[in-house]
């Protein structure tokens, strides 16, 4: 679902909030899950899932897959989301 799709439903759901309060409430809802993932803490939403970071290590023998040169690939964060078992058996019905 796209971002003005998301605002249109909540529009229909909630009819006296204008379409620039809902882009406030859904900017404020991820700039939240941003900043605590920036600051390393992971984010839990009961009944959704967990988002949270996964440090991936530095490989010192990686491989340029055109050339098959040997490069260097430095350590990074990964952002994971884990689905709550009661959102998963609600895809997986």
């Amino acid at each position: 679902m796209s971002r003005p799709k998301l605002i249109k439903e909540i529009r229909i759901k909630h009819q006296k909030l204008s379409n620039k309060q809902i882009e406030v409430i859904i900017d404020t809802f991820f700039g939240s899950i941003k900043n605590a993932l920036n600051e390393k803490k992971s984010v839990e939403l009961r009944g959704f899932g967990s988002f949270f970071l996964k440090e991936i290590k530095e490989k010192y023998n990686a491989r340029n897959p055109k050339t098959g040169e040997l490069i260097f690939v430095p350590k990074k964060n990964k952002i994971r989301f884990k689905a709550s078992k009661r959102f998963n058996s609600f895809v997986n019905k």
